[in-house]
Formats: C-alpha cells, sequence, structure tokens
C-alpha cells in the first residue's frame, strides 16, 4: 500500500483542513499516522488544537502531527553544505565561506532544498514508525518546486559527472605521459574521488525522493468551486505530468460557498473528485473534522496502494 499522502493546491482552499481531516479517519480506522505541516504559515496546530514543533507530538492515540522548522531546515542544508565544501576541497578552508553562505540564505532553490532535506528526514527517520505520513504541503509555488527538485536536480548532477569523468580522464592521460606531472598526485579514479563520490551520493538522495514523490505517494489537489482555484488546479496537473508524478485525486472543498458559476476543465476529469461542503459553522474542535466525511478519500488512497503493489 501506500505510505504517503501529500495536499496540494492554491492558498486558502483548505489544505490543512483536508490534511488534518484524512489524517484524523486514516488513524480512527486503526492507522498510526503523522500528519506533517511544510507550510511555513503552520495552522495544523490551530486545526488539532494542539501546541505543535518540528518533532511528532501525539495528538490523539494512533495520530500524530508536526510542524517543520524550515527556517532551521534552511541553517541545516547550509551547514551540512558548507562542511561538505570543507571537506571536498581542502583549500576552502584558507576562504571565508561565512558570508558567502550568508548570501546563499536567499538564493534560489535553497528554500526548495531545505522542505526536500525535511521530507527526506521524515521518511528515512521518522516513517518506519507509522503506517502513514500525511503532508500539508505550502501554497503552489513552492510545492511544484520541491516536488520538481529530484528530476531538474538529477539532470544537472548527471551532466556535473560527466564532466567530472573527463577532467579525470584527462587526469589519467597526463599521468601516463608525464608521471612525474603534479596532476599524478592528485585523484585520478572515480572510485576515489571526492568530488565523484559527493555527486554519486546526492544522485541517490534524489533518486529517492524522486521514488516517494512518482510511486509511494498519493497526490491530490484540494480546489474550490470557482474559477482560479480551477485554472490553478490544472496548472498543477500540467507540471506533475511534467515531472512524471501522477494525479491521484481532487478535493472539492467548500461546495455551497458560493453561488458563482464555475466548471471542471475536461483535462481534470481523469482524475476522481471527491466533495465536501461548506462548514457554515466553521471548525471548532477535531469532531467537525469528522464532519467532512472524507471516507471515500480514504477508501480511494487504500485502493490505489493495492493496485501499486499489485
Amino acid at each position: 500500500m501506500l505510505s504517503n499522502a501529500f495536499f496540494l493546491g492554491k492558498g486558502g482552499v483548505g489544505k490543512t483542513t483536508m490534511s488534518a481531516a484524512f489524517g484524523l479517519e486514516l488513524s480512527r480506522s486503526g492507522m498510526r499516522v503523522l500528519v506533517a505541516s511544510l507550510d511555513p504559515a503552520h495552522n495544523l496546530g490551530d486545526v488539532y488544537g494542539a501546541k505543535l514543533e518540528d518533532a511528532p507530538r501525539q495528538v490523539e492515540p494512533r495520530l500524530f502531527a508536526l510542524e517543520v522548522d524550515l527556517g532551521s531546515w534552511v541553517e541545516r542544508y547550509l551547514k551540512e553544505s558548507m562542511e561538505e565544501l570543507k571537506t571536498t576541497y581542502s583549500y576552502a578552508a584558507t576562504m571565508n565561506l561565512d558570508s558567502f553562505f550568508d548570501i546563499m540564505k536567499y538564493s534560489p532553490g535553497t528554500e526548495e532544498y531545505a522542505v526536500l532535506w525535511a521530507i527526506e528526514h521524515i521518511h528515512c527517520d521518522l516513517s518506519s514508525g507509522y503506517d502513514v505520513v500525511v503532508y500539508d504541503t505550502p501554497p503552489t509555488a513552492l510545492s511544484l518546486r520541491f516536488l520538481a527538485m529530484p528530476t531538474i536536480s538529477n539532470l544537472w548532477i548527471a551532466e556535473l559527472s560527466k564532466l567530472r569523468e573527463r577532467i579525470l580522464s584527462k587526469r589519467q592521460s597526463i599521468t601516463r605521459i608525464n608521471p612525474a606531472s603534479p596532476v599524478a598526485s592528485s585523484c585520478v579514479d572515480k572510485k576515489d574521488d571526492k568530488v565523484y563520490g559527493r555527486l554519486s551520493s546526492i544522485r541517490k538522495r534524489l533518486a529517492g525522493l524522486s521514488a516517494l514523490f512518482s510511486a509511494e505517494s498519493y497526490v491530490a489537489v484540494v480546489l474550490n468551486p470557482d474559477v482560479l482555484s480551477v485554472s490553478e488546479a490544472l496548472r498543477i496537473k500540467d507540471e506533475l505530468d511534467r515531472i512524471d508524478i501522477p494525479l491521484s485525486g481532487l478535493c472539492l472543498n467548500k461546495r455551497g460557498v458560493s453561488a458563482a458559476e464555475w466548471s471542471l476543465d475536461p483535462r481534470l476529469a481523469a482524475s476522481p473528485v471527491f466533495d465536501f461542503n461548506f462548514l457554515s459553522g466553521g471548525l471548532h474542535n477535531r469532531e467537525d473534522l469528522r464532519s467532512l466525511n472524507t471516507e471515500k478519500l480514504v477508501a480511494d488512497f487504500m485502493a490505489t496502494g493495492k493496485k501499486g503493489t499489485s
């Protein structure tokens, strides 16, 4: 069966509510569940009525939740990158890298990699204690970037690996021609080369995350019955198609909240749609989440998982 579920969508459509209700239904059906919020603007603790941190906290007998501290993971990613650079390139010890990494905090991709390594930590270090991990994701732009990052980065890593192989090949040629050359004291075999080894290690990590997203997860898009929300859902589907991540289902939330005309784009018709009515009284406690009736969504999640293992 599948062991992960991601809820995507534009801001304000109800991703946190759907993630929380889905996780609650799974746990009360007998599964041990972890719900993890990746959204920097955390609301998961408010929905569950519990103070959450960057480590799992028990909410109910089989239900646990956490809110990823993205700032902490950015710092962790930068620290790891700095240590790797110093280890791989010993001459970097003579450079002042602090100012370089201060700038890197704001570089494109830093936040996305931080989210990836947070997911990797949950998957590798925490998920074995749970039957299912449910992810409440940030708004569309950041979510699509971190989902695409393994595919895009692997292309980049593959090219860097080829370049490194060519460099090592040139070193071998020079060493054969002139054994006394300074290059002879350098690494010439990729099995012993720290740089090539590091590239291979990163490639394995990214491949694992890519498999997690594409083959081990139920990916649902939450949308509302309005034109903008449907357009956003279509953009998400198009991007998921480009990176070979299947769209598992659509959660049509807040039915009845508006009388404005709208229609579901035919290009979304291939995915099952699950309707959830607008709760006019709002959410006041965990029991209110049960009124969303996520049983059909949970059943589809379970059925999709069985299909994947057959």
